[in-house]
């Protein structure tokens, strides 16, 4: 199993905004689409950061409500990691542990192509090991 099956499967719609809007605004996506990371891209549709529930968290603790009217571009994420569709399970599962991220951006010959979070890799995880364990009883039952 790879990336590119998680997003066959979950869909390739990632929810983005501009670094420019305010920090109520991107509150008001996440609540509304009930996600936990927005993805920000610039002009040109590139990567330019990620806001996630934690860094919402870390500027509120910092600024209080007067961060609301602040840019996204003052909380979010700079430096985001990303994956490629050929990314396997495992080795997304150590980058999201090693990170401790919670939602990995999904890049596609350079472009935004979905997003990956914990609960789609649990999920994944969680049906290998209940079809392992089927096909161990299938085995056991017919031998």
């Amino acid at each position: 199993m790879n990336v590119g099956n998680i997003l066959e499967e979950k869909g390739r719609d990632v929810v983005t905004l501009r670094p420019t809007v305010t920090i109520g605004e991107a509150i008001g996506v996440l609540a509304e689409k009930r996600i936990g990371a927005v993805v920000l891209t610039d002009e040109a549709g590139e990567v330019a950061g990620i806001l996630s529930e934690r860094d919402v968290v870390r500027i509120l603790a910092a600024k209080g409500a007067e961060s609301f009217q602040e840019t996204v571009a003052d909380a979010m994420t700079p430096k985001v990691v990303t994956c490629g569709e050929a990314t396997t399970l495992d080795e997304l599962m150590d980058i999201m542990t090693r990170g401790r991220f919670r939602h990995v951006p999904v890049l596609q010959d350079g472009r935004l192509a979905g997003i990956v979070s914990i609960g789609d890799v649990v999920k994944r995880r969680i049906e290998t090991a209940e079809r392992e364990a089927e096909e161990i009883r299938q085995y056991i039952a017919t031998a």
